[in-house]
């Protein structure tokens, strides 16, 4: 879905400050040309100082002021910081953590998420705001809590996963089978029995709560949309702010009944890693498969991560543009000022704690500027199709998580290495669920789908048939959906497609030589040793050299054919010159080429408008150091007004927005 704005904006907390500095501080964000500002997603106390008695003047004057600077209005839920009035009342709201302590207030998300009272004062205070501000002008759409996070293990979601599970499995016969419980003599004879896993535990029980946790928060979720949404006027979306790769619990699942996805996206220490962040953008866009907002960002700096450094002069500039070629339709920085006490008094900010602009004012100013002037051109855009798509698994992930076998095999790395060689190449990637319909591309790539379903098999072989090309990888199809391993060798159900079945894995402590029919290189982790399967159009394309002895001349990389399409499947976690030279083949071999090389760390994407098709090229520089690219056609380039062509000089975290030029 193509955008319908680009938005720059900020977290504000007017509840900390005397309301005789609200003005000044809409001038400043006017100034900078802020267009919208988050509030109340921690101003629970100050909205509901006691049960029932709400205060929502002093919001609504501050939406007022910011309606009349033109500026306007995402409004958080409260929910995440629940005041002290209610948890003194209700001691039980608490969170219980795993060695059995109820976590303290003072902090945020420290409720049960299933708290029978707690549901009942978030649903007062969300049905509160909703009649109040739901048709509002000026509140544009709504983000629900902030970053969910918080596992309780109290003995009521005790009780309440085990009801889950009698809900799923009928009987304990049952699950005692699908849990294969005769292992350890772990077999279960009364529900009550079954606990929270803490710790190493059965897979099948791992996998099982933290589907539990996934449908608790989903429910706390659906709780707030059914008070919030009868109230909304249209056109008002409803948003959560995720955390990225955050592994706590399924994000399509959780996004599903949301308008939109956003995020919250924070460097740390370092600097931005433009692959690594463009995937974890492509991560969140693919949990409504359309655009989406990042909801909070850093201004300069962090006050949580080893060393909090700020981010170079001009980097953040690079990084918001880079989030809109993404598909982002707002940036919004946390926070505006810092507050004068609290946890987060060093966390940086757009203004200081006296209310005067840090130097980062100037690059949020012009960035600002930039938004604003280019708005138009963006409207209505949205990336360039892709022709390549990554398949994400939340329940793969905690599987592989859990028992890696390798210290260091993580699935998100392993996801990445299949992404980076793809994106530095400018080709467009879409991350997308692995329950998601394949339609529109022409190469899938299956990182670590451990688990695998009938209807993951169905879509797989459709998608192939069609004449299209997939990539397994190591770990491909070992387990069913309650994390037991299949019956069959590895790819299991896939094995028709990949023409092969995996022998043995072997977890690696040297990386071991492969030889391929276009590359050289190591696998290291991780190998599979693999075997042709007869009567199949199977061709080994790579294999081990002298190594452990068990994978010395044997297959580590085949690809077979099947009906009009190709199956790759690789036993090897290759290096990363081995990995791009392979990954480049089979691009070639699909006829897929990216419109423009770049340097190493500079960033082309393109975007089309829905209406009449216009192409966008947005250019970035993510290095602190010049960088030249050649444009293969004359550009009209939109930040300077200047057409150019030919060798382009960009400056460190340089930007530049081109539509070709009308050459006739």
């Amino acid at each position: 879905m193509s955008r319908t704005v680009l938005h720059l904006g900020a977290a504000y907390y007017p509840e900390h400050w005397p309301e005789e500095r609200w003005p000044e501080d809409i001038r400043l964000m006017r100034e900078a040309g802020l267009s919208v500002v988050r509030m109340g997603e921690f101003a629970w106390s100050s909205l509901e100082p006691a049960s029932g008695e709400f205060r929502f003047d002093w919001l609504e004057r501050a939406i007022t002021l910011l309606e009349e600077a033109g500026i306007l209005t995402v409004l958080g839920t409260p929910t995440a910081a629940p005041p002290a009035w209610l948890t003194q009342a209700y001691p039980e709201i608490f969170a219980v953590d795993e060695y059995g302590r109820r976590v303290q207030h003072g902090n945020r998300c420290h409720y049960c998420v299933n708290a029978p009272a707690f549901h009942a004062a978030a649903a007062r205070i969300v049905g509160a705001m909703a009649q109040r501000f739901g048709k509002h002008p000026n509140v544009i759409g709504w983000q629900l809590d902030n970053e969910y996070n918080r596992v309780c293990y109290c003995d009521r979601c005790r009780r309440l996963f085990q009801d889950y599970l009698a809900c799923k499995y009928g009987t304990l016969e049952a699950l005692n089978e699908r849990w294969t419980t005769a292992y350890w003599s772990q077999t279960y004879s009364g529900w009550e029995q079954i606990p929270i896993p803490i710790g190493g535990h059965n897979p099948g029980l791992m996998l099982e709560f933290k589907r539990f946790v996934t449908e608790s928060y989903r429910k706390f979720q659906r709780l707030q949309l059914e008070a919030l949404r009868p109230h909304l006027r249209p056109g008002v979306w409803v948003t959560h702010n995720f955390m990225g790769w955050y592994n706590g619990y399924d994000h399509y699942a959780m996004s599903e009944e949301l308008d939109l996805a956003s995020w919250d996206w924070y460097v740390g220490s370092g600097h931005n890693d433009y692959l690594n962040s463009g995937a974890a953008h492509e991560l969140v866009r693919g949990f409504k498969r359309r655009s989406f907002w990042v909801m909070e960002t850093q201004p300069g700096c962090v006050n949580w991560s080893a060393i909090n450094n700020a981010l170079n002069r001009g980097e953040a500039r690079a990084m918001a543009w880079h989030a809109v070629t993404h598909g982002a339709e707002a940036v919004l920085y946390w926070q505006w000022r810092a507050a004068l006490n609290g946890q987060e008094q060093y966390h940086g900010t757009i203004v200081d704690q006296s209310g005067q602009p840090r130097p980062f004012y100037e690059e949020v100013r012009r960035l600002g500027e930039e938004f604003a002037r280019l708005a138009p051109l963006f409207e209505g855009s949205a990336p360039a199709p892709a022709r390549v798509a990554i398949l994400h698994c939340y329940e793969s992930r905690w599987a592989v998580e859990w028992q890696p076998h390798h210290r260091d095999f993580d699935y998100v790395a392993h996801l990445l290495h299949y992404y980076r060689p793809i994106a530095a190449r400018n080709i467009p990637v879409d991350i997308i669920s692995a329950d998601a319909p394949l339609q529109g591309y022409k190469v899938v790539i299956a990182p670590a789908l451990l688990i695998m379903t009938g209807t993951r098999v169905e879509e797989l072989k459709s998608f192939v048939a069609r004449g299209n090309r997939l990539i397994l990888t190591p770990r491909c199809a070992m387990k069913d959906e309650y994390n037991a391993l299949l019956p069959a060798r590895q790819p299991g159900p896939l094995a028709e497609l990949a023409g092969v079945e995996v022998e043995d894995y072997y977890a690696l402590d040297e990386p071991v030589p492969v030889k391929g029919n276009w590359f050289s290189g190591v696998s290291r982790l991780w190998a599979e040793r693999l075997k042709k399967i007869e009567q199949t159009y199977t061709t080994p394309i790579a294999h081990y050299g002298p190594s452990n002895g068990w994978l010395d001349g044997q297959i580590a990389i085949a690809v077979n054919v099947w009906r009009t399409g190709l199956v790759y499947y690789v036993g090897a976690y290759l290096d990363d010159a081995a990995q791009q030279a392979f990954i480049n083949r089979v691009l070639l071999m699909a006829g897929i080429r990216p419109e423009l090389e770049t340097p190493p760390g500079v960033e082309m994407r393109k975007l089309v408008k829905a209406e009449g098709g216009q192409e966008i090229f947005v250019i970035i520089n993510h290095v602190n150091g010049e960088q030249t690219v050649h444009l293969p056609w004359p550009a009209r380039e939109h930040l300077s007004g200047f057409t150019i062509k030919g060798e382009v000089r960009l400056a460190p975290y340089g930007v530049i927005v081109l539509t070709r030029a009308d050459t006739t």
